[in-house]
């Protein structure tokens, strides 16, 4: 949900909030891993992989 789709003032400062929050910490994670995290679709895949090493992609199939 976009921070302009919040009902409510209080709802909007709270994504605002959230947003700045996530924002922050993914800076945090890439400077001390020393580059850049994956986004968008290369992201998912990294994060999808399983302690087995294998991918949603590749489970499915």
């Amino acid at each position: 949900m976009a921070i302009e789709d919040a009902p409510t003032d209080k709802g909007k400062a709270g994504a605002r909030g959230l947003h700045k929050a996530a924002r922050a910490e993914e800076r945090k994670t890439e400077a001390k891993k020393g580059s850049d995290l994956a986004k968008g679709a290369d992201r998912f895949e990294e994060r999808s992989n399983s302690s087995d090493g294998k991918s949603a992609g590749q489970k499915q199939r």
